[in-house]
């Protein structure tokens, strides 16, 4: 099967759009999921999105990951004056325009997010979340041949990649899977004549992919999600167990005339660093009162979290405007956007009131040991 490979953005848009016109493929096959593609097609979906049911659905990790990386893209597309994901909606538009079959053969992005999340120990998650984080803000100014290399390559791929050099044990899943992903697509497309739109980054990996095919059965596992290691069922639950039974066996065992201290201690752990990352998040007034009520008593719940309560809050009291849903965007390419806008502020709200009050959860444990 004959493949004819175009670097996604080697120097404009004009040159995938050439490319397919030239070659005129069975098939063209482009680094997208389905998810991403309808994302580009859709210009306007940040109007649609409902931060309220988002925050309730428990989403609002994904979502910021998903925006951490879009931040990044667009970071990067204002450098190399490349839009994100430009090439690869006009690879697909292009195709469509000719009547060519399109093929999406990238992996799904919250499936590779969540096998790396899942495949690594506590340390290695937090780095992950840290440098998810820090893309959101990052302020990297880059030289020409920088900018001649990123030209060369998918931003999305570029943030995967950067990710994977910082963490190697998760390059596996954000590099080399898709990469194996990607060339066994490629291999099931239809058709005799098949042009393959990717990110630079990814043609030497994919072309040993194709000298060497995985098999069948590898790729499908690498569709999988593994399930929640045993440590992530348990602590939620363990954690309060262990502070509920301090309590009572302070009650009956230890000096009563302590336990107030104690609870004291709870209260104010929790409630005043989730409040305080409420308030480092620009929250209203309101969300701050509501993280110190409810981080105290959500951190004896595993159902729900402090973050759940206060960006519930925060959509409520300060909802986001039809302006807001319309620059979302763009705000996300700088620092103070974040914060600026109403729908990533809610964001904010939930992951610092959050980290806050996990934060809290383990100072407090350890006034307790003292006290009871």
């Amino acid at each position: 099967m004959p493949l004819q490979q175009v670097a996604a953005a080697e120097e404009d848009v004009e040159t995938v759009t050439r490319a397919i016109e030239q070659h005129q493929p069975d098939c063209v096959c482009v680094e997208l999921d389905e998810q991403r593609y309808q994302a580009l097609k859709d210009p306007n979906r940040w109007e649609k999105l409902n931060i309220i049911q988002i925050v309730k659905a428990g989403q609002v990790p994904f979502l910021m990951a998903n925006l951490a990386l879009a931040s990044f893209q667009k970071r990067m597309g204002l450098q190399t004056g490349v839009k994100p994901g430009e090439e690869l909606a006009a690879a697909a538009q292009t195709a469509e325009d000719n009547g060519i079959e399109v093929a999406l053969v990238d992996r799904n992005i919250r499936i590779t997010l969540l096998r790396a999340w899942r495949k690594t120990g506590l340390w290695k998650k937090l780095n992950l979340v840290a440098t998810l984080f820090a893309g959101m803000f990052e302020k990297t100014e880059l030289d020409e041949q920088e900018l001649a290399n990123l030209r060369q390559s998918d931003n999305l791929s570029s943030m995967l990649e950067e990710m994977g050099e910082l963490l190697p044990e998760v390059k596996e899943i954000l590099v080399d899977e898709r990469d194996a992903w990607m060339s066994h697509h490629i291999q099931q497309a239809s058709g005799d004549k098949i042009l393959a739109v990717v990110g630079a980054a990814h043609i030497p990996g994919i072309k040993r992919c194709l000298q060497n095919p995985v098999a069948s059965e590898k790729i499908d596992e690498m569709g999988i999600i593994p399930p929640k290691p045993t440590i992530s069922k348990v602590m939620p639950w363990l954690i309060p167990g262990v502070v509920i039974a301090m309590f009572i066996v302070g009650f009956f065992f230890g000096d009563r005339s302590r336990l107030l201290d104690a609870a004291s201690a709870w209260v104010i752990a929790n409630g005043t660093l989730s409040a305080i990352g409420a308030i480092i998040a620009c929250g209203h007034p309101l969300t701050i009162i509501a993280a110190f009520i409810a981080a105290p008593l959500t951190s004896l719940n595993p159902t729900i979290g402090a973050g759940m309560v206060t960006g519930l809050v925060q959509a409520f009291v300060a909802p986001p405007t039809v302006k807001d849903m319309e620059q979302v965007a763009d705000d996300i390419a700088t620092t103070s956007g974040w914060w600026r806008n109403r729908v990533t502020r809610v964001l904010l709200v939930f992951f610092l009131s959050s980290l806050g009050s996990a934060i809290g959860t383990f100072v407090a444990f350890g006034w307790l040991k003292d006290l009871l």
